[in-house]
């Protein structure tokens, strides 16, 4: 397993992000070559972080024979062509969220990549997050039993590029931008290979003067009767929220990656400087992030990504996740406009039938499944059980 060089594509925030978490986490792959629509951008990029080469013509930044692998890190409307294009070149080519701005395009770009032969990750940063991957060791485990209710939230007060605001460029508002992180979330909880059934979705553009809309809920039926809630915003005010719910037959998960995770300031003084990705200000009570790259997954990601590069594997996150998250997100844009119940349109891989990830009831005396069981204020234990031939609801209460 030897390092790898690669063809970064894009030199805004995410492309920081990710020469930072390159260049500074795993230390064994580097970035050779760094492209942008920009010269003045380019040049300064590659300046700041070291890199040799830097051009503003697509083609040759990712047929540079010093490289193997692309990162696209560009806006929505330019991932079709840059995969297309690392494909044709015969190079891994990883991509940012979301794949594509709608799931024909995320379709095309899945295609490309499996007719070349070449390996392809999707790069959903936040299911790579410390928490979460601990958090699904304990879902996977059975902590939580059957999976039967995922909520993820991002709200935050908006996007720091103009072409995110621009609804041809990103393909749609907020839900493109967020929800394709809430909905990867959501599948990764109640299992990948539980087909996503049907959607219900509101959306509305509440505070600004744009097409897209930037604020949107919507809820995400399963196979197995598994439900999927997130609430996306861009007029949320006081930072980034990310936090995820997960209920299950036997627990309960909270997470919350970003505010009021123990580490909070308050300064009066002027010029603090950055404070965390997203944050409005840097006076009164902060919220630092110790090492944002690793808190939001990218360093957890880029090993994933290239350790199943080097071992011939799959990464966790395909390009055909990224696809089903398209489809997903084309529903939900169907049921805001339609305000019913919209079908997720998609070519499935998985299992037709919904997967049965474990009980949800459990029987306690011979014919009866436990409902409840609880410690009454006097100290006795009363069970409430449905007879499984009848169906009848009885309690039985114990001494104390």
């Amino acid at each position: 397993m030897g390092a790898h060089r690669i063809t970064m594509l894009g030199t805004g925030l995410i492309g920081m992000f990710y020469t930072m978490t390159l260049h500074s986490q795993r230390t064994l792959d580097r970035v050779e070559v760094v492209y942008s629509r920009s010269e003045e951008r380019a040049r300064r990029f590659a300046e700041e972080w070291g890199i040799p080469r830097w051009t503003t013509d697509l083609r040759e930044a990712i047929a540079d024979p010093g490289t193997d692998t692309v990162v696209v890190g560009l806006p929505n409307s330019l991932h079709l062509e840059a995969v297309r294009l690392a494909a044709e070149a015969g190079k891994a080519v990883l991509c940012t969220k979301p794949l594509a701005r709608n799931a024909a395009e995320a379709r095309e770009m899945l295609e490309a990549v499996e007719h070349a032969g070449v390996f392809a990750g999707y790069l959903e940063d936040l299911v790579y997050t410390p928490k979460m991957l601990k958090a699904l060791e304990m879902v996977r485990a059975g902590a939580l039993g059957k999976v039967l209710w995922v909520r993820s939230r991002e709200t935050h007060g908006g996007p720091h590029s103009a072409w995110f605001w621009d609804v041809e460029q990103a393909g749609g508002g907020a839900i493109v931008d967020l929800g394709c992180h809430c909905i990867e979330i959501i599948r990764a909880y109640i299992g990948k290979e539980q087909r996503p059934i049907e959607v219900m979705c509101w959306a509305d553009t509440l505070v600004h003067p744009i097409t897209a809309e930037d604020n949107g809920i919507a809820l995400i039926r399963f196979a197995n009767g598994a439900v999927g809630q997130f609430e996306v915003s861009w007029s949320f005010r006081g930072g980034m929220d990310l936090r995820d719910e997960v209920a299950g037959s036997e627990g309960t998960i909270w997470l919350n990656h970003f505010l009021r995770t123990g580490f909070e300031v308050f300064t009066a003084a002027s010029g603090s400087g950055y404070v965390a990705e997203k944050a409005e200000t840097d006076k009164g009570w902060l919220f630092p992030v110790g090492d944002e790259v690793h808190e939001l997954g990218y360093r957890h990601m880029f090993v994933d990504m290239f350790d199943a590069l080097d071992r011939g594997r799959e990464p966790a996150e395909t390009f055909y996740d990224g696809y089903v998250v398209n489809a997903i997100m084309d529903a939900c844009y169907r049921s805001a406009r339609s305000r019913r119940w919209e079908p997720v349109e998609l070519e499935w891989r998985g299992p037709e039938a919904a997967v049965e990830t474990g009980p949800v009831g459990r029987e306690v005396e011979p014919g009866y499944v436990l409902i409840k069981e609880e410690r009454m204020p006097d100290g006795r234990l009363k069970r409430i059980l449905q007879q499984r031939e009848s169906g009848r609801v009885v309690e039985r209460i114990g001494e104390a």
